[in-house]
């Protein structure tokens, strides 16, 4: 069985990278999906499509309307969801995105450290496991996957 895994989550730095490699490692079935990674691309992708747009506004609408496309997409097809908050970056698509896997009854593994219990006590308490690294999200599927 292998499964499908939505990363949501920041894309300023590598952590999908170590996922996958740390799944690879472990020999573990699972195939990765989430946003784009490339920020130029995810932020452009709108007036890839569409055109020149005429302001910023106009520009991140169009871009956010083929992201949202994309995640929706993807998350649909996933039979989990790791939703990453860590300190550094706003965390708004990740909050959104853990929602929308709430609300579509996609289970749901939050992955946040210890700093922010607080702010994300909501979203714990919905989730099928909150822990506090990646690499214990993927022991969690390792174990699913047992």
């Amino acid at each position: 069985m292998e499964l499908i895994v939505y990363l949501a989550g920041q894309i300023h730095d590598d952590w999908r990278d170590k996922m996958r490699k740390m799944a690879e490692e472990r020999q573990l079935p699972i195939l990765f999906k989430g946003p784009q990674e490339d920020h130029d691309r995810s932020d452009a992708i709108g007036e890839t499509i569409k055109g020149k747009q005429p302001n910023a506004v106009f520009r991140d609408h169009a871009a956010s309307e083929f992201n949202n496309l994309r995640t929706r997409i993807w998350m649909q097809k996933a039979d989990v969801v790791i939703a990453l908050f860590g300190e550094k970056y706003r965390q708004w698509n990740t909050a959104m995105d853990a929602s929308a896997a709430i609300a579509s009854g996609k289970p749901l593994i939050l992955v946040r450290p210890e700093s922010l219990h607080h702010p994300l006590k909501e979203l714990a308490q919905r989730a099928q496991a909150v822990v506090e690294t990646p690499e214990q999200a993927l022991d969690a599927l390792a174990y699913v996957l047992e």
